[in-house]
C-alpha cells in the first residue's frame, strides 16, 4: 500500500461543536512548527471530534441513511428530498447527495487523525508521555474507517498525511479485508494506551476501544475474539466505571446524559451551532408535522416527518415493553387537542398514521433552532447494553446453551423491566433454547434495545437479513432491495471522476 503525505494547510478545526471538549477554535493549521507538545496533538484530535459533530457527518448526512436503510424506519413525507427517499427505497445512485457529503467529511476526520499521529511522532517523546494522547487519534481513525468499510467495502485507505495532490488523485482502493486488519491494529493500540476512564464519554477510553474491537470482530464473524473483547469490558466494568442506566428513558433525556455511565463513546452536541456546524437534525427529521409542544417539554416546533417507523413496528413491538413507550410517540398535540397517531395525517398530509420516534424529540434539552435542529443531545455510539448483547451473541456461536450468554441478555432485560421506577415482569428472563433460537432472539433484542440508534442496518447487513426483513413478512416491505447490490453503497461519482483508479464502482452501480 502506497502512503502519501498531504499537509492540510486549510484544515478547519471545529472544536466548539463538542460541548465537553476544550473550546479553542483554530483557523488555518500549518503543521510545520505547530506541534510543540502533547496538548497540540490533543488540539488536532479535538478538531476531528468536532468534524464528527457536523451536519455532513453525524448531524444528518451519515446518521440519516443509516436509519433509513434499516427496516425500522421509512419515509413519512414523500415530498422530502429524493436523496433521502433513495436510501429508504434502495434506489441510490453514485451522485446521491448524502453520500457525496459524508464521504469527504469522513476523510477529513481521518486526515485530522493522521495529522495528529504524525505530529505526535515528530515530538520524539517517550511512549508513556505521548501514547495515551495519540491513542485517541488511532481510535478516531478506526471508528471512521469502520463506518466506511461497512458501507462501501473496498475503499481508499490512508494512514499518513498526504503532501502531493497529484499523487493523491492516483490512490487506488484497499481491499475490505486489509481495511479490517488496519482497523483492528488501530483499536489494539488504542486499547493498550487509552486510560481506563476519561473526564467525558466524548473522549474514548480503554473500554471504548475494546468495545469497538468486539463489534469489529462480530461484524467479521470472528466470534471467539468478539466474545473475548466484550468479556474484557464486562469483567472490568467497575474499573471502567460502566453500568446500565437504571431508567431507560434517562438515556435519551439530554438534561440527564452528562455523567451517565452507560455510554462507552458519544458524539456530543450542545444546543448551539454556527451554520450547520454543531447542528444535529434527528429531532427535526423524526418529529411529527404540525405537532404543538404544549405539554411542558422543551418548545421545539413541529417536526419534518422524514424518518418514521412503519406502523408495523408499533404493531409488532410488545406493548408491555417499557422500551416501546420510551422509543415511540403515539400521540400528538394539534390545536391544543391531544390526538392518537391515527389522526396524524389529518393534522398534516405530510404525516403517516404511525407512531413516531421519540428518542430525539421527547427531552432534547436546550434548543438553539426551530424544529430541534440544534439540541444538546449526546449520541452514544456504543452503549454498555450493546457490549452485553455482543458477548451473548458471540458466545452462543462458540458455546451454545450457556447460562452465561443468557445472563448477559437478562441484564439488559432486567433494566427494561424498570418502568420509570416501577418494576414489571416483562420482558421475562431468557429461557433455555437452541443455538438457532438464541441467535434469532438476540438479534431481536438488539432491534428493540437499540431501536433508532443507527445500528439496525449494520445488523441486517452482517447477518444477510435483507431478503427476510424487506420482504412481505418483514417490518418494511421494500421490493427494490437487491442483496447482490444493496448491502454496499456506491462510491461517490465525483470521487470517481477525480480519480479513475477507484473504478469500477461497487456491483450494480
Amino acid at each position: 500500500m502506497t502512503k502519501f503525505r498531504y499537509i492540510i494547510y486549510a484544515l478547519t478545526l471545529v472544536i466548539f461543536a463538542c460541548s465537553d471538549l476544550e473550546e479553542e477554535p483554530v483557523g488555518l493549521l500549518a503543521p510545520e512548527g505547530f506541534f510543540k507538545s502533547p496538548q497540540d496533538v490533543q488540539t488536532v484530535i479535538n478538531g476531528a471530534y468536532g468534524n464528527m459533530a457536523t451536519e455532513a457527518f453525524w448531524g444528518r448526512k451519515l446518521s440519516l441513511p443509516l436509519m433509513l436503510r434499516s427496516d425500522m424506519v421509512t419515509i413519512g413525507d414523500v415530498g422530502t428530498a429524493a436523496r433521502r427517499i433513495d436510501h429508504d427505497r434502495f434506489t441510490v445512485s453514485a451522485d446521491n447527495g448524502m453520500i457525496t457529503a459524508f464521504w469527504p467529511k469522513s476523510y477529513q476526520i481521518i486526515a485530522g487523525a493522521n495529522e495528529a499521529i504524525a505530529g505526535a511522532e515528530s515530538l520524539g517523546l517517550a511512549d508513556e508521555e505521548i501514547n495515551p494522547v495519540v491513542a485517541q487519534a488511532y481510535f478516531v481513525r478506526a471508528y471512521t474507517y469502520f463506518h466506511l468499510v461497512q458501507l462501501f467495502g473496498d475503499i481508499p485507505y490512508l494512514d499518513t498525511p498526504v503532501d502531493n495532490l497529484e499523487e493523491a488523485t492516483k490512490i487506488s482502493k484497499t481491499s475490505e479485508a486489509e481495511v479490517y486488519t488496519n482497523i483492528i491494529a488501530d483499536l489494539k493500540f488504542a486499547k493498550e494506551w487509552l486510560p481506563d476512564n476519561q473526564p467525558t464519554r466524548a473522549l474514548p477510553s480503554k473500554a471504548a476501544a475494546a468495545g469497538y474491537l468486539a463489534s469489529v470482530y462480530l461484524t467479521m464473524g470472528d466470534f471467539p475474539n468478539a466474545y473475548t473483547e466484550a468479556k474484557y469490558v464486562i469483567i472490568n466494568e467497575a474499573k471502567f466505571n460502566l453500568e446500565l442506566v437504571a431508567d431507560f428513558q434517562d438515556l435519551f433525556d439530554a438534561t440527564k446524559q452528562q455523567g451517565q455511565k452507560e455510554s462507552l463513546f458519544s458524539i456530543d452536541f450542545n444546543g448551539f451551532s454556527d451554520g450547520d456546524t454543531g447542528r444535529d437534525y434527528q429531532g427535526a427529521l423524526t418529529g411529527i408535522r404540525a405537532n404543538e409542544r404544549t405539554d411542558g417539554r422543551t418548545e421545539i416546533g413541529e417536526g419534518w416527518s422524514v424518518a418514521v417507523p412503519s406502523v408495523k413496528v408499533y404493531n409488532t413491538w410488545d406493548g408491555r415493553d417499557y422500551r416501546k413507550h420510551v422509543s415511540l410517540d403515539t400521540i400528538g398535540v394539534f390545536k391544543g387537542v391531544v390526538q392518537p397517531f391515527s389522526y396524524f395525517p389529518t393534522a398534516s398530509a405530510l404525516n403517516i398514521a404511525s407512531a413516531y420516534c421519540a428518542k430525539y424529540t421527547r427531552f432534547p434539552g436546550a434548543v438553539s433552532l426551530g424544529n430541534a435542529r440544534g439540541t444538546e443531545q449526546n449520541y452514544s455510539q456504543m452503549r454498555y447494553a450493546e457490549v452485553l448483547l455482543i458477548a451473548a451473541e458471540a458466545l452462543n456461536e462458540t458455546s451454545p446453551g450457556t447460562t452465561e450468554a443468557n445472563g448477559y441478555v437478562n441484564r439488559v432485560r432486567a433494566r427494561a423491566r424498570n418502568r420509570a421506577g416501577v418494576l414489571t415482569n416483562f420482558p421475562a428472563d431468557v429461557p433455555t433454547m437452541s443455538q438457532d433460537a438464541f441467535r434469532t432472539m438476540v438479534l431481536e433484542e438488539r432491534k428493540w434495545e437499540l431501536a433508532f440508534e443507527f445500528k439496525r442496518w449494520y445488523d441486517i447487513k452482517r447477518r444477510n437479513l435483507g431478503p427476510q426483513v424487506f420482504g412481505a413478512a418483514g417490518l418494511e416491505n421494500q421490493t427494490g432491495f437487491d442483496p447482490t447490490r444493496d448491502y454496499l453503497l456506491p462510491l461517490p461519482s465525483d470521487e470517481l471522476q477525480r480519480n479513475p483508479n477507484l473504478m469500477p464502482n461497487n456491483p450494480g452501480y
